[in-house]
């Protein structure tokens, strides 16, 4: 009798210690905690808040990466002789090099980890960023900017998958969604650095046939943030939930006690998760066949080259079969019509502005739609100052687009606050359709004001729906293809990026109708193609 009643108490003693224990009941349990179990232990504090600082600023920097050539086509008009079709080519040497950089850099993000290749494509822009201001050939000049876009590429497709994988799975779809309002910050900040410094007209430097304008200086501080970022994220973790892919579980285990210790204050030894649990490693051909993780395999050794090599072609054979195909399919087409659109017209808004200021000025109180003041300035530009030598630009440029960033903050903010309610799919599907609208009613405007309306609108809405597609790329691939899937949609869009501007670059000066009506066709071909996207955000990363 004693004997029982003494195995009692020992059960019901044994009980309190797991309900006590929490995690660390689990932990014993399933010899391991599963990922979701050992993040949401780590807390939600100042950790997450630095990450999410750093990860937008790259997300911002990228906003800027891309359209800086927006600025620099009015200003460097006339030291490299510059035609519209000459214009074309400038803007889409950096979507060339995104097109191809995109799925390199997802290749090396998913097999060699997400923070060595982020810490590589900044510092890469904004060394090559800042060498391509002194250049003085067009040609250099351009291939200078296809490195910048092959970079960008890579930072653009790896922060979100970056960022979503320290999160626990109740907060990831709101905290990503608050990418969106640091993208608005770059929209925002690269005017006023442009109209800072590029209507200054005393600090232009010449010697022989070597000069250095306001514009170059321009270049120069674009290229600065990329290095600062990418030397403070030196100070930041690999992803645990990719070292935990990996088979790294020693590792992923410090990095969470790390975590745990900057949002707790607490010491790491008391994080109650005391080991992971471990998984049927997919990650990796080479991990499989040894116990060498492949992340330690060196780019330098022929042997491991050919099995990095090997787990590339792996995984981008997982991406075309089901049940990943038809995601990957849906995100490369909604890519495609929406980046062919964004980046062709948020590159040319402001020459269009700027078209629009000479028009005006030319034609005072008259009406004009945007195809007929870019004929009728270019036909009179072809019998006076066809590379604007003497022409200043109009600050009225700089405040327009100052105007098109400041245009996106509601919408920057109205996405995180109500997407657990209304969804990311009812986004994407409301923004791609509206923007096709808007797209359409470019044609019709007769001033600069009623542009100006439009392309803040524009911006708003497309804007929001590409930050929104990293999103649900998050949620639709598990971690060993996350960021190579972002790259192949990248490069689908990029490619659209591309095609879009040489074509722009023709046809602005001939029949602008053509790609209005062509553009507006492929965003709202997105916005039905978004209908057979599924919910996300409500399960645990894969």
């Amino acid at each position: 009798m004693d004997r029982v009643v003494n195995q009692t108490g020992q059960y019901k003693l044994w009980l309190k210690i797991i309900r006590n224990r929490k995690f660390e009941g689990l932990d014993f349990l399933e010899h391991g905690a599963d990922f979701e179990a050992a993040i949401s232990a780590t807390g939600f504090g100042r950790f997450h808040f630095c990450l999410l600082a750093i990860t937008g600023l790259i997300y911002a920097n990228t906003a800027i990466g891309i359209t800086i050539i927006s600025f620099v086509l009015p200003a460097a008009t006339c030291d490299f002789r510059m035609t519209s079709e000459d214009k074309g080519w400038l803007t889409a040497a950096p979507m060339l090099g995104m097109v191809l950089g995109s799925y390199f850099w997802g290749c090396l993000a998913d097999t060699k980890g997400r923070k060595v290749v982020l810490v590589s494509t900044l510092l890469l822009d904004g060394i090559v960023g800042i060498i391509s201001s002194f250049v003085q050939i067009l040609p250099i000049f351009m291939a200078c900017r296809f490195i910048n876009g092959f970079a960008v590429a890579g930072a653009m497709g790896i922060c979100f998958p970056y960022l979503g994988e320290f999160q626990q799975t109740k907060y990831r779809e709101k905290i990503l969604c608050w990418m969106e309002m640091f993208w608005t910050l770059g929209v925002i900040i690269l005017p006023l650095i442009a109209w800072g410094i590029i209507p200054i007209q005393g600090i232009r430097i010449e010697s022989g046939s070597f000069s250095y304008d306001s514009w170059n200086w321009f270049v120069s501080a674009c290229g600065v943030p990329s290095l600062m970022l990418g030397f403070w994220l030196l100070t930041f973790p690999e992803s645990p939930k990719f070292m935990m892919e990996c088979g790294d579980y020693d590792d992923a285990l410090d990095c969470l006690k790390s975590i745990y210790k900057q949002n707790t204050g607490d010491d790491p030894d008391n994080y109650p998760i005391k080991s992971l649990k471990e998984k049927v490693r997919t990650i990796s051909v080479a991990s499989q066949s040894s116990q060498k993780s492949v992340r330690s395999l060196s780019m330098r050794k022929p042997k491991d080259l050919k099995r990095l090599f090997s787990e590339i072609w792996t995984q981008t054979k997982a991406l075309c079969k089901p049940p990943y195909l038809k995601y990957t399919i849906l995100t490369c087409l909604i890519q495609f019509g929406l980046t062919t659109s964004y980046y062709t017209l948020m590159i040319w808004f402001p020459e269009l502005f700027n078209r629009y200021e000479e028009f005006e000025h030319r034609f005072p109180n008259t009406s004009a739609s945007v195809c007929d003041v870019s004929g009728i300035v270019v036909q009179d530009e072809t019998n006076t100052d066809p590379f604007d030598c003497e022409k200043i630009i109009d600050q009225s440029v700089f405040i327009h687009t100052l105007i098109v960033g400041l245009a996106c903050i509601p919408t920057s903010l109205w996405l995180p606050l109500c997407v657990h309610k209304l969804g990311a799919k009812f986004f994407l599907i409301f923004s791609l359709g509206c923007a096709g609208l808007v797209t359409v009613g470019l044609y019709f405007v007769q001033n600069s004001t009623q542009n100006l309306v439009l392309s803040c609108i524009f911006e708003a809405l497309t804007s929001l729906a590409i930050s929104l597609v990293f999103c649900v790329l998050v949620d639709l691939f598990p971690t060993n293809l996350r960021v190579m899937a972002a790259a192949l949609s990248l490069t689908a869009g990029r490619g659209g990026g591309l095609i879009g501007n040489l074509s722009f670059g023709y046809l602005i000066d001939i029949n602008c109708i053509i790609p209005i009506v062509v553009f507006s066709a492929f965003l709202f071909i997105a916005a039905f193609l978004c209908f057979f996207l599924p919910k996300t955000g409500q399960e645990a990363l894969d």
